[in-house]
């Protein structure tokens, strides 16, 4: 399998999801800069974290209008995983492939530690690995993480088992809904504030974010297999 890692101007955490695919999980992956226009070569596509642009005008406002985004679009109406992490969310959030927006943290301030995580929905290609309703321990490093819907958004989330992670012990950014991260209605499109590429081996704390990828992995094998 082949992952394309997106990296924009700004963009911080790039190396850590390249190691973490490359290293830790032993797959196939390239980095691709923000003014390419064609991701038909890869399996799966991931925008990390980081401050694209510098959080110019809004997190992700600047990255959601370079060619690549074109074929991030693509690539997920085609099917193919999709993960935004931290500013990789905010950029699908404001390229519109998910619904919703990120505003400031409740309490205005950048907040990096690790954080409990429910897992309320693994009946997708990123949480097949996990059993539904598991806790898990994931990094976060945001200052605008306070994911805000309206209610009608809201309701369709719930109703179409679009939320799948929430924060359980504590909110630590005001999110509606307890909500850390969410998918498209098609389920290959996962966006997301927590980095699971910070948790993949247990010398840093957690290997809870490893199975996340290994997830991906174990779904496109297995739907290829099937197609085969």
């Amino acid at each position: 399998m082949k992952f394309a890692v997106l990296v924009f101007p700004g963009t911080s955490c790039e190396a850590d999801t390249y190691d973490a695919i490359k290293n830790v999980l032993g797959e196939d992956v390239e980095f691709v800069r923000h003014n390419s226009e064609d991701l038909n070569a890869y399996d799966a596509i991931i925008l990390p974290g980081g401050t694209s642009y510098g959080d110019a005008i809004r997190p992700g406002a600047i990255a959601r209008m370079q060619p690549v985004m074109k074929a991030v679009k693509k690539a997920a109406e085609a099917g193919k995983p999709v993960l935004g992490i931290g500013n990789g969310f905010q950029i699908l959030l404001e390229t519109g492939i998910l619904p919703g927006a990120v505003l400031e943290n409740r309490d205005l301030k950048f907040i990096c530690k690790p954080v409990q995580l429910k897992v309320e929905n693994n009946d997708t290609l990123f949480t097949s690995t996990y059993e539904s309703g598991e806790q898990i321990t994931i990094p976060i490093a945001h200052g605008n993480g306070n994911y805000y819907a309206d209610e009608e958004t809201l309701t369709k989330l719930r109703q179409n088992n679009q939320i799948i992670f929430t924060y359980t012990t504590e909110n630590p950014n005001g999110s509606m809904d307890n909500i850390a991260g969410i998918s498209n209605k098609q389920g290959n499109v996962l966006g997301m504030m927590p980095h699971p590429e910070r948790a993949v081996e247990q010398l840093f704390g957690s290997e809870d974010g490893l199975r996340l990828f290994q997830s991906i992995v174990r779904n496109w094998r297995e739907s290829h297999a099937t197609n085969a």
